[in-house]
């Protein structure tokens, strides 16, 4: 029996940013083919560090893996988004540090995941939601550098990629800045069982060595 298990952050973990409305787990359980399973073994609040751990935990009966992690990193580094800089130099100096760092402990995660020689998709970092348009437009120059991590490692492992950035691309996807509302919820949903199910057409392809 095919079983999908959800790892990461409140992407998936999402339940409490609905307003009563269904999370991303169960909304996915109503899409996935008669037989299947869904798990969410993801934690709201969750880091790239804390992957390793969501791993272990997976019951031995799962088949397929989907990860969802980084946006809390990025959120604990937003503070560089403020820091006063000299010269244009200095503030990629700081978004290089960050991406370094973070793409140390996104490669980790992504390690643990195929230590269990499943099938594994992984997620992009979405932009959000933020309403200063200003703090938005930083906010998506340093996810870029974040995303061209997880893309990079992605490309590293042949692993499928499932660009939030393109599908929770209206207002309503969010239930505040950085959470996903169910209708958010509900697009991650059937990205995610088109792409496990195999129905997923890609828009674009990615070749790496």
């Amino acid at each position: 029996m095919p079983h999908l298990v959800l790892l990461g952050d409140s992407i998936f973990d999402n339940a409490a940013y609905t307003d009563g409305g269904p999370d991303v787990v169960t909304q996915l359980r109503g899409l996935l083919p008669e037989g299947w399973r869904a798990t969410l073994a993801a934690v709201d609040g969750a880091q790239a560090a804390d992957v390793a751990a969501q791993v272990a935990g997976v019951d031995a009966s799962a088949t397929q893996l989907v990860l969802s992690v980084g946006g809390n990193d990025a959120l604990m580094a937003s503070g560089l988004l403020d820091e006063p800089v000299y010269s244009s130099a200095d503030a990629l100096r700081l978004i290089a540090a960050t991406v370094r760092e973070f793409e140390l402990r996104y490669r980790d995660a992504v390690a643990a995941c195929l230590a269990r020689r499943l099938p594994l998709a992984v997620c992009t970092i979405y932009h959000g939601n933020f309403p200063d348009p200003d703090f938005r437009e930083r906010a998506i120059v340093a996810l870029t550098a974040l995303n061209d991590a997880i893309v990079r490692t992605a490309c590293a492992h042949g692993l499928d990629v499932i660009d939030l950035r393109a599908v929770c691309d209206l207002p309503q996807d969010y239930a505040n800045p950085i959470e996903p509302s169910s209708i958010g919820g509900a697009k991650i949903a059937r990205a995610i069982a088109r792409v496990a199910t195999g129905a997923a057409t890609p828009a674009s392809r990615l070749f790496g060595a």
